[in-house]
């Protein structure tokens, strides 16, 4: 952290709350994860850097996009703590994430591609069963829908 912070560095949780749209008991959710580390005014009281906003939109973001919270976490432990990240900071981040989401567009391209005759092992059909998984050939390599798991 910035050893020489003026009152203007720092916003309430209230204040981090109304400008990223969340609770404030999501905040404090975060900050048990220590996914966002306040810094304790004399009174004990949370305050937040300003560039704590974007990491919660980060967060907010990447768990749209399905990373887990674990996920979430070694990504933003890449960051500076005490700075506002600078635009390669966040072009680390993306390209760390680029190949998780391309293999999640192709899942769901194939889910999509798939789903009017079969949920990966043809098992909405009997009729197409037998032609895509004859005998249940397909539980062999596994449980669950075979085909889309690849």
């Amino acid at each position: 952290m910035p050893t020489r912070l003026k009152p203007s560095d720092l916003l309430s949780i209230g204040e981090i709350a109304r400008r990223t749209g969340l609770s404030v008991s999501a905040i404090r959710f975060y900050e048990d994860k220590r996914l966002i580390e306040p810094v304790r005014s004399g009174g004990n009281q949370r305050r937040f850097l300003r560039s704590d906003i974007r990491r919660l939109s980060f967060i907010l973001i990447a768990q749209r996009l399905g990373l887990s919270l674990t996920e979430i976490e070694a990504e933003l432990a890449k960051l500076p703590q005490g700075r506002t990240p600078t635009t390669r900071d966040w072009e680390a981040i993306s390209a760390a994430i680029r190949a998780r989401l391309d293999e999640r567009i192709a899942e769901l391209t194939r889910t999509r591609d798939r789903l009017d005759g079969c949920i990966g092992c043809g098992c909405l059909s009997l009729t197409h069963c037998a032609i895509w998984n004859p005998e249940d050939q397909l539980a062999e390599q596994g449980p669950g829908p075979r085909k889309l798991l690849g």
